[in-house]
């Protein structure tokens, strides 16, 4: 997987991942117009159950990242919507097939897809399809709402049939090796009738119908798989593995006590103990779990407390970076954990988590990846507190936009992205905020970036605008301006990433 998805976040594990993708010319209006109303429906209550069902709706998703829905189940797409305009019943036909086509790049994991048609009417739109919704127009189509629910129900129907073939101990039956992407050459030619094969293979599904019953809102019942999965991975040493239900345990308790209970962060830690028990008794009736496992069932029991959620992303991570083709996952789990210590109020520990992710190595990323990377480094610095650090990534982020490298500099994104982060470095372009004796900031760090400004709107075309940046720089800070290095303005650089920290 060589694409991360910086939007993950530890509630994610709960979702089915479904697509959303226009098939042929359909206008970005029209695309989002619909868009929009489909996201409007993300969960769903299973009928006569007090479980929910979680939607996540991408609008794009890299098929290679799809490879790795085997190892976390909310990777996996499940579901296919597409949205398309044919307007003549003889074009039908071809804009039917281009339906299959996008199927087939998701096919091996799809549950359920669904084509929305506008513009079509006729006897075509007549005959009964239970995957093709027509529509005369984007104004006439109340039903969008309700045909999504009802997709959303039989993609509830096969993840439940999933859940319960593989929760099933089926004596006898060889389990199936579970794999992500850059194992599958590892373990050709491996004794599969090893002890220690099976149990690698037993442990990696239990792990799998873990993330199933997350998925299906079974809380509890994805605890028990989880502590069950890690015994038999660690006895194995399947270190990548091992990190998945760590992940995922925590997952369920930040779900379970964050979205639920929030309030009980505000409280002191020993009264937190006592009130986080969870009864798991359901998880030994519809699982196929057998009732001796009374082990795994009482540190399952164990509720983690904020700190424990924390150690389990940490030890989650270690185990992550012990494989250098699983950079994006070691990535993404930094950023979830990043997110759960915003929520707690940990500034300090979050940033240790988004120090880590800085240096993680991924591919040769494009520059157009690494605008995005720095962006959200610095959003994600902004959540936790730390003004001057966000200030710092953005600014990384503008000078990317103008990269050496890059044929069409981006002069107006890196002018805009700069504009942005003069208030970490405690930098207003009013003069009446800088009075004489009450000088904030480091004065060497705004004159730099008030230098940047001039360039960069030069470059775009606006002299004006350069002057007016020039005038306000002379204005404010000509007490630290020196005869024998005035203002350089004949170019802008990219600085590494410890100059400004």
């Amino acid at each position: 997987m060589s694409v991360p998805d910086y939007m993950q976040c530890a509630e994610d594990h709960q979702t089915l991942l479904v697509v959303v993708q226009a098939v042929g010319i359909v206008s970005e209006e029209n695309f989002f117009r619909i868009y929009k109303r489909i996201c409007s429906v993300s969960q769903l209550s299973v009928r006569d159950s007090q479980r929910a069902l979680f939607i996540r709706y991408r609008h794009h998703y890299p098929p290679e990242n799809n490879e790795w829905g085997d190892f976390q189940t909310h990777r996996k797409v499940v579901g296919l919507i597409t949205i398309t305009d044919c307007f003549s019943a003889k074009d039908w036909p071809q804009t039917f097939e281009k339906f299959h086509v996008q199927k087939e790049i998701y096919g091996s994991t799809l549950y359920d897809s669904r084509l929305f048609v506008f513009g079509l009417q006729g006897d075509v739109t007549e005959q009964p399809r239970p995957d093709v919704a027509f529509y005369p127009n984007y104004d006439d189509c109340d039903s969008v709402e309700k045909r999504i629910e009802d997709f959303i129900e039989s993609l509830f129907i096969v993840l439940e049939s999933k859940r319960l073939d593989r929760a099933t101990d089926k004596s006898g039956d060889k389990i199936p090796l579970l794999c992500v992407p850059f194992e599958k050459k590892d373990f050709v030619g491996l004794d599969t009738d090893s002890r220690h094969y099976k149990k690698r293979c037993q442990g990696r599904m239990r792990k799998h119908v873990g993330d199933l019953c997350l998925q299906a809102g079974m809380l509890q019942d994805a605890l028990v798989h989880y502590h069950m999965s890690v015994e038999l991975l660690r006895s194995v040493n399947d270190f990548l593995w091992l990190g998945g239900p760590r992940e995922g345990s925590s997952s369920e308790v930040v779900n379970t006590e964050y979205n639920v209970v929030e309030w009980r962060l505000l409280q002191p830690e020993d009264n937190l103990k006592t009130e986080r028990a969870l009864d798991l008794s359901g998880a030994l009736t519809t699982n196929g779990i057998n009732p001796d496992t009374s082990a795994e069932i009482g540190r399952a029991k164990n509720c983690l407390s904020p700190e424990d959620i924390i150690d389990k992303y940490k030890e989650a991570i270690s185990y992550y970076s012990k494989y250098k083709n699983a950079g994006v996952i070691e990535l993404e789990a930094c950023v979830k954990a990043v997110r759960v210590l915003a929520i707690q109020k940990r500034g300090m520990e979050a940033s240790e988590f988004l120090q880590n992710a800085v240096y993680i190595n991924l591919r040769q990323l494009s520059e157009e990846e690494k605008i995005q990377r720095y962006s959200i480094l610095s959003e994600l610095y902004e959540l936790i507190g730390f003004h001057r650090k966000s200030a710092f990534f953005k600014r990384v982020a503008a000078m990317q936009c103008v990269a050496p490298s890059i044929s069409e500099p981006g002069w107006r994104a890196c002018y805009k992205l700069l504009l942005e982060t003069l208030p970490g470095y405690s930098l207003s372009l009013d003069p009446k905020d800088f009075n004489k004796g009450t000088h904030r900031g480091w004065a060497a760090v705004q004159m730099r970036l008030l230098h940047e400004l001039v360039y960069a709107s030069r470059r775009m075309g606006n002299p004006a605008l350069s002057v007016r940046h020039l005038s306000f720089l002379l204005q404010t800070m000509l007490d630290f301006l020196s005869d024998q290095a005035p203002p350089h303005l004949s170019s802008i650089q990219i600085c590494p990433l410890s100059v400004f920290q």
